[in-house]
C-alpha cells in the first residue's frame, strides 16, 4: 500500500514540475518574443500558473486513481469540483489585478478543453492497461 501512494505520488511530482517548466517556459519565450523582458505584475502570474497547474493535476489524478466504472459519472465528479476551483481563482485574482472582460468565459472554455483532452488521455491509458491486464 506504502508502495503504491509513493509511486503516486511521484507520479504527480513529475507531472506537476513537467507541466509547469513546460508553461513557464513557453510564456517566457512568448513574452521575450513580444519584447517584454520583465512581469509588470511580479511574481503572480507565476503563482496563478502553479495554481492552475495544480488544478489540472488534481483532475488528472483523480480521473486516473478515482474507482467508479461509469465514466460519465467519474467525468461529472472529476469536472464540478476542478471547475469550480478554476473559476475560484480567477475570481481570486481580482483582487491582485484587474480582470480582462472575458475572464470567467476564457477560463471556463480553456479548463473544458484541457479537461475532455486529459480525459480522452486517460481513457486511452485505461484502456490500454485493461488490455494488457487481459493477455496476462
Amino acid at each position: 500500500m506504502k508502495k503504491i501512494r509513493s509511486d503516486r505520488l511521484k507520479e504527480a511530482v513529475f507531472i506537476y514540475c513537467a507541466i509547469y517548466t513546460l508553461t513557464t517556459i513557453i510564456t517566457g519565450i512568448g513574452c521575450l518574443i513580444s519584447g517584454i523582458n520583465k512581469q509588470p505584475s511580479g511574481s503572480w502570474p507565476d503563482i496563478m500558473r502553479a495554481l492552475i497547474v495544480f488544478i489540472g493535476l488534481a483532475a488528472y489524478l483523480l480521473s486516473k486513481y478515482l474507482p467508479i466504472k461509469n465514466v460519465i459519472l467519474q467525468a461529472l465528479i472529476v469536472y464540478v469540483p476542478t471547475m469550480a476551483f478554476a473559476i475560484f481563482t480567477v475570481w481570486l485574482s481580482q483582487y491582485i489585478e484587474p480582470l480582462a472582460e472575458n475572464a470567467y468565459r476564457d477560463a471556463f472554455l480553456n479548463y473544458t478543453d484541457l479537461f475532455i483532452l486529459a480525459s480522452v488521455t486517460v481513457a486511452i491509458v485505461k484502456r490500454y492497461e485493461n488490455k494488457e491486464k487481459f493477455q496476462a
